[in-house]
């Protein structure tokens, strides 16, 4: 097992490829906290992996909430003694052009995708720093390595998290902190909504996802959570600041 006796603690793990990514670390070993703002999707995605013979806490975490996400990390470390992984996964996706997103759907999406993070990575960096080192994975999108026609908000923030994913790496690399930003393409969950709807529907996405997207279909929550463990494990130890994008050659 590739995570034995490693400590991880994923945001937005209720679904989705948040829960990918918990119930992946958690069959190599890793003893995953698992949150969401959802208390309930938490807790049973931590009795899935108990169920599977992982080990797995739950806890509701709103990641606005600064003080409740600096206080939760805060637990886990004091309880564990270590957090080797953290993956910021929590976001929102706002459709829009700049005509028609307000001001206040752009905070709202900089809080959630971009201050989070921050707030989040902030909290763990010293015990990080203190054990040798670890591993940091911030969910961008591969929104933030191009752009999307109606999605000013969506886009600017996840280029935001990228840049500050290459920020943190560059400062961090002689700790052995390992940073990098995962940034899926279409993946077929519910976060997809504000997509349809920018399309203009279900049947006129699909017609995108199989027209557009060089190798013609959704990724799964699966795979990315592959990628996930990778970007977690020592397989990617010499591995920073990278934007790992999984989108089957969409942004070519």
């Amino acid at each position: 097992m590739r995570m034995q006796r490693k400590v991880a603690f994923i945001t937005g793990a209720g679904s989705g490829i948040g829960r990918a990514g918990a119930v992946r670390l958690a069959a190599e070993g890793a003893l995953v906290v698992v949150t969401d703002r959802n208390g309930g999707a938490a807790d049973r995605v931590a009795e899935e992996i108990a169920a599977a013979g992982g080990r797995a806490e739950a806890m509701a975490l709103d990641m606005t909430d600064t003080t409740a996400v600096r206080a939760a990390l805060a637990d886990a470390i004091s309880r564990h003694r270590r957090l080797d992984i953290l993956h910021s996964h929590a976001g929102i996706q706002v459709e829009g052009t700049l005509e028609q997103v307000t001001p206040e759907q752009m905070d709202a999406s900089w809080v959630l995708n971009v201050r989070a993070h921050f707030v989040a990575a902030q909290a763990v960096v010293a015990q990080m720093r203190g054990q040798g080192g670890g591993s940091i994975i911030v969910t961008a999108s591969n929104s933030g390595v191009q752009y999307d026609a109606g999605m000013i908000a969506y886009a600017t923030t996840k280029h935001a998290a990228v840049a500050m994913v290459r920020q943190m790496a560059k400062d961090y690399a002689g700790d052995c902190i390992r940073v990098n930003a995962l940034c899926p393409g279409f993946v077929d969950t519910p976060f997809n909504a504000g997509f349809e709807r920018q399309m203009g529907g279900r049947q006129a996405m699909e017609a995108y996802v199989g027209g557009q997207i060089p190798m013609g279909r959704f990724g799964t929550v699966e795979e990315i959570g592959e990628a996930v463990l990778y970007l977690a494990s020592d397989e990617s130890s010499f591995m920073t600041g990278m934007a790992f994008v999984i989108d089957g050659g969409e942004c070519l």
